[in-house]
């Protein structure tokens, strides 16, 4: 399960409702040298490497639960971090176990946060239809796909809306963005009335 945060705007009672999870933050590391991915299978008997299939060789870790691509060029790929934190931290243990094996050299590596993708509830129903006509970069073409595609400007995400309330965030950059992103998009829905919430009892 992801990292669950109860968004709660002093403006609005129904926000308490909302919850954002993050649920894969992807980052990209340069080793700055040229790896030799056999060695590492030889150290490291339990990395997949099947340059037949696929260039890059899998390091999986258990804590955090990440795997990490590892090419010849020395450029790596996390992902399945819950934080950026966490894909910080997983890069630099196997960043780690490889020098204490004296296969990377080089310094610190330069890790960059490339996307991160949250899920979100809102705690309401959004009628997609009324919400195609009336977000500009929508698109609704439920007989394809049964979710509205929006895409924001500021901060510059991508949002999958469910006529369910449930929301799936890509693109953001860093995790402040996403909670930016799902306040604007749900004051949005709330202001064009596109969004009901269930009555309390």
């Amino acid at each position: 399960m992801g990292f669950w945060r109860n968004i709660r705007p002093r403006i609005h009672e129904n926000w308490a409702k909302t919850f954002v999870s993050i649920e894969n933050v992807v980052a990209t590391a340069n080793l700055k040298q040229q790896i030799d991915l056999n060695f590492i299978v030889r150290m490291f008997p339990g990395v997949e490497y099947r340059p037949e299939v696929f260039p890059g060789l899998v390091y999986r870790l258990k804590e955090p639960r990440t795997a990490i691509l590892i090419f010849s060029s020395g450029k790596m790929v996390c992902t399945g971090a819950k934080s950026e934190r966490q894909s910080k931290k997983a890069v630099m243990k196997v960043v780690d176990h490889l020098k204490r094996n004296g296969i990377v050299t080089a310094g610190k590596p330069d890790i960059q946060i490339q996307n991160i993708v949250g899920s979100v509830v809102l705690g309401g129903t959004v009628d997609l239809e009324k919400a195609a006509y009336s977000l500009k970069r929508s698109m609704y073409e439920p007989e394809q796909f049964p979710g509205l595609i929006y895409r924001m400007e500021e901060p510059k995400v991508v949002f999958l809306v469910f006529s369910s309330g449930k929301l799936v965030c890509v693109g953001a950059r860093m995790e402040e963005e996403i909670h930016r992103a799902v306040a604007t998009i749900q004051r949005t829905l709330e202001e064009r009335e596109l969004i009901r919430y269930e009555q309390e009892p």
